[in-house]
């Protein structure tokens, strides 16, 4: 380990933020990609069911519909084997929520049960990361099912219809396979490139290390799309071009930003993959991209070191256990009738910090009182027919998902109608029962959940922050024993690189998740930040030595 000073500081008082976690995002480049696939997922399902007027049985054949939703910005062939992972744990989670409904009736035994399957759900998504929308779909499927009743004999049929809605939704989330194969990668590729040309354009820490992460992400995502394929091995050229804008400032900044652009246009659109020369220097194939695939494996060793003890997603975890089981005990104690409301709400809160777990519970809240509305506003139409129902559900699904990208708020406006609206299947409901239990079920559930937040702390975080600064370090020692020796050959030192753009990007997500803490133990910031400057002109000499820069633009000593 490099001799990096480990003076610590205290992270300052924040304010505790309220018009920021409302702002409105750009939207997602690929909004309409979940949007479309849980229209036509849940549509086909529906339809079928309307036709045999079996419309009862549409929250079983939901949890398989809703599985279309994960997995978007995956290459397709770990998408197909993701989504069979998902479609699984969905699977498994309504079992234990059907049998359990089948078995007992009492509202403490089933919250209970709830609220141990929203922390083993939170705690699995988070160490498999499975990316949006997380645990929450898998919570609001598990809890739902938990109150609704149940004979023990009916179990394997609801379980068969949510079987093959999932089948359903994969295919359908592998359709686009057929029209366009490297579809991710080439996305992947070109938010490389523009973050690259924004950093570029606009030199600065944000920029930096916004690329950095992009860069890592399209790497990841090459490394995970299968077999090299010709269209695949020029996505590769090109985000080693975007490695090279992080490397080194060219004479012509603007010119350079804007080269980065248009290749980023090129690589979205459905036209050939530009193919720049390779910099001088550089070998015709990037042998390190085929040796790191052909090595890659230990993924099981990974997800179970993330659960080991000690790891900083289970304080995490135990937030989600106790504050989903006190919001739904307090919401039955108050007389709600539908406290899995309650469970979900809190579910939802839980982030990597307490910090963002204030951001969700200001969106949740002001998205489903929004949404209450809404919901309110369109429930005698949808009470006129069958198809008017099916129809709002699935434009509020739709609706959805093409918000939530801008801000979970503005999704939840959405999201909480057409939850609502799902009711209306297995029968009418007291439209003032509906929206009132709504009401104060989010209201307990946000409070509750985000007290317990706060009152569990994380202190574990400190302690990644040391683990991804060790590792961080380590990887640069690597970079510099690869650097030193007299013909590092181009795998080593792609290889290297890689390693080294990982554990930068991991120190970062480390270092903010750890500041978002509001009690925790002081943070080695100066160490992250020496470490990460190090990091950066570790890359920069990595491409120098291959030829991918030249040597006076390499910025400062190894």
């Amino acid at each position: 380990m490099s001799n990096t000073s480990i003076r610590t500081r205290q992270p300052s008082v924040r304010r505790i933020p309220l018009a920021a976690p409302l702002r409105l995002a750009r939207p997602s480049d690929m909004w309409f990609k979940p949007a479309t696939s849980v229209v036509v997922a849940t549509a086909i399902p529906n339809l079928v069911l309307y036709s045999l007027d079996r419309l009862d049985l549409v929250m079983y054949t939901m949890a398989g519909s809703l599985c279309a939703l994960y997995g978007h910005n995956l290459p397709y062939a770990r998408r197909a084997r993701t989504l069979v992972g998902v479609v699984l744990g969905m699977l498994a989670g309504l079992a234990v929520s059907l049998v359990t409904a089948s078995l007992t009736g009492s509202t403490a035994v089933l919250i209970a049960v709830g609220a141990l399957l929203a922390a083993g759900q939170k705690l699995l998504c988070d160490a498999t990361r499975i990316g949006p929308p997380g645990p929450v779909i898998f919570t609001f499927v598990s809890s739902a099912a938990l109150f609704t009743p149940q004979e023990t004999g009916q179990v394997p049929g609801h379980l068969a219809l949510t079987l093959g809605a999932g089948a359903v939704s994969w295919l359908v989330a592998l359709a686009p396979a057929l029209v366009r194969r490297e579809g991710p990668e080439r996305r992947a590729t070109a938010r490389a490139l523009n973050a690259a040309a924004a950093y570029v354009a606009e030199p600065g820490h944000r920029t930096r290390h916004a690329a950095v992460a992009a860069v890592h992400a399209a790497w990841q995502t090459l490394l995970a799309a299968g077999r090299p394929t010709p269209v695949r091995s020029a996505l590769e050229r090109l985000v080693v071009h975007a490695e090279t804008a992080l490397s080194a400032r060219g004479q012509d900044p603007a010119g350079d930003a804007d080269r980065l652009r248009e290749w980023a246009r090129q690589t979205r659109s459905r036209g050939p993959v530009p193919t720049p020369a390779p910099a001088p220097g550089t070998a015709a194939e990037l042998f390190g991209v085929d040796a790191e695939r052909a090595a890659r494996g230990g993924t099981l060793r990974a997800l179970l070191h993330r659960l080991a003890p000690g790891s900083p997603l289970l304080p995490v975890a135990v937030r989600t256990l106790i504050g989903c089981a006190l919001a739904g005990y307090i919401c039955s104690a108050v007389g709600v009738g539908r406290p899995y409301w309650a469970i979900v709400t809190a579910a939802s809160l839980y982030q990597a910090n307490v910090t963002l777990s204030w951001n969700r519970t200001l969106q949740r809240t002001l998205g489903n009182l929004l949404g209450v509305l809404v919901f309110a506003a369109v429930l005698p139409v949808a009470r006129m027919d069958a198809l008017a129902l099916i129809g709002f559900c699935l434009f509020f699904g739709f609706a959805a998902e093409a918000l939530i990208t801008r801000n979970y708020w503005l999704g939840s406006v959405a999201v909480t109608p057409m939850a609502l609206l799902v009711l209306e299947y297995a029968g009418s409901h007291p439209a003032g029962e509906l929206i009132g239990d709504r009401v104060l079920d989010t209201v307990i559930g946000a409070a509750v959940g985000f007290l317990a937040a706060v009152l569990v702390t994380n202190r574990r975080a400190t302690g990644r922050v040391e683990q991804a600064l060790a590792a961080a370090e380590q990887a640069r020692d690597h970079a510099v024993q690869t650097l030193a020796a007299p013909a590092p050959a181009p795998a080593a030192l792609d290889a290297a690189r890689r390693r080294l753009t990982g554990s930068l990007v991991e120190l970062r997500e480390a270092d903010d998740t750890a500041a978002g803490e509001w009690w925790q133990r002081d943070l080695p910031q100066e160490a992250v930040l020496a470490a990460e400057q190090a990091g950066h002109r570790t890359l920069a000499a990595t491409a120098t030595r291959q030829g991918i820069i030249a040597p006076a633009q390499e910025n400062g000593a190894v």
